[in-house]
């Protein structure tokens, strides 16, 4: 039995090369076949059960690959690759929900790429600080690396969530075609200048400094088969995990609007589950005491998912006539400008201890206080 098992699994140990185990392979797999079985009528709240617990799995596994991938192609491209992956998937589960919606939805890639800022500025960088510092004292990162991340989130935030709700051709909280189309390419812009700045100009300020030291950092590289494995699996863990969120969205709905909760809270739980990968492969790194490869994945994610999003949104919007509500109310625009000042202070020295990790987390249970009791 060992044997036949031992056969099923792709096994080269990570140390020397990767490693893909059994149950990476096998929770893709079970993911489709219940999306499968979806298709094909399967329903109720036991099955709605098991996919939420698939889902679960299904991002486990993606966090696995991931870091196969990352190992492979290296920092910070291997953060780069996930926050990329997510992000186009959320894109499409965005678009797809506004499509069945209609007019209910105009807000939806609002209200999610807001709840994404929030959860990755305050929640999980928050846990990512409080378990380092709780394991290791004190951390450290690369400060400009978090300072050009910082810089790039809060411009584009600005123009995309903020401004609308000032410029006068068009009654706020929207932008007119023109605005809309020019905000997107400039949002572009900016988004593509960090990424080469991330990946080419100034690489060096995104690689952690642990990797001088770290073993390790300095294992052999998984070979390129393994690889492109690893990369395949991803996508398809990715594609299975927001398939089975877009199943769950209609139950999620009805709950929400049972317990008579803003429509809001659909978007932070849309951006919880896309966010599920990124953020468990945030908070290991920090366990690991990884703190630049936590703000690499947390920060990146971030800026991917506005720098991106809205964009991508905007564009399909302009093309199918869809209006488009992006300004924030101003209890939201308070916090967002309270997040951004607090991360800039908090992570202004490179240094981060428990503190920093208890303001940032306190301040995301005041966005999600406030969200359900507005």
């Amino acid at each position: 039995m060992r044997t036949s098992l031992s056969s099923l699994r792709i096994s080269i140990n990570m140390k020397s090369g990767a490693s893909i185990p059994l149950w990476s392979v096998l929770s893709p797999t079970a993911c489709w076949l219940l999306l499968a079985g979806l298709a094909l009528g399967a329903h109720g709240t036991i099955y709605s059960l098991v996919l939420g617990i698939a889902l679960i799995s299904g991002v486990v596994s993606a966090v696995h690959h991931a870091e196969i991938v990352a190992q492979r192609v290296g920092e910070p491209f291997g953060t780069l690759v996930l926050a990329l992956a997510v992000t186009m998937i959320e894109v499409a589960l965005i678009v797809s929900l506004m499509a069945s919606g209609g007019q209910e939805t105009t807000a939806l890639a609002r209200d999610t790429v807001f709840a994404t800022i929030m959860i990755i500025l305050n929640g999980l960088v928050g846990l990512c600080l409080l378990v380092g510092g709780r394991h290791f004292g004190e951390q450290t990162f690369g400060l400009p690396g978090v300072s050009a991340s910082l810089a790039t989130l809060a411009a584009i935030a600005a123009l995309t969530l903020v401004l609308p709700n000032y410029t006068t051709t068009v009654v706020g909280p929207f932008y007119s075609t023109g605005q809309l189309g020019f905000v997107a390419v400039v949002s572009l812009i900016l988004y593509g200048t960090f990424i080469f700045i991330q990946t080419v100009r100034h690489r060096d300020y995104f690689l952690p400094a642990e990797a001088l030291t770290d073993v390790d950092a300095h294992a052999a590289v998984p070979s390129n088969p393994i690889a492109f494995i690893s990369a395949a699996l991803l996508f398809a863990c990715l594609a299975a995990v927001v398939l089975m969120a877009e199943s769950l969205a209609p139950t999620v709905e009805a709950a929400v609007h049972a317990a008579k909760a803003p429509d809001a809270l659909v978007g932070i739980i849309i951006a919880s589950v896309v966010l599920m990968p990124e953020g468990y492969a945030a908070v290991r790194a920090a366990r690991r005491n990884r703190l630049q490869t936590s703000m690499n994945l947390t920060l990146g994610s971030a800026l991917a998912s506005i720098g991106f999003t809205i964009p991508a949104v905007a564009i399909i919007s302009i093309l199918s006539g869809w209006t488009l509500t992006l300004g924030l109310a101003t209890k939201e625009t308070v916090l967002l400008t309270l997040s951004l000042f607090v991360a800039s202070l908090s992570l202004n020295t490179g240094r981060t201890t428990v503190l920093q990790g208890a303001v940032h987390l306190v301040l995301f249970a005041v966005y999600l206080f406030t969200v359900v009791i507005p």
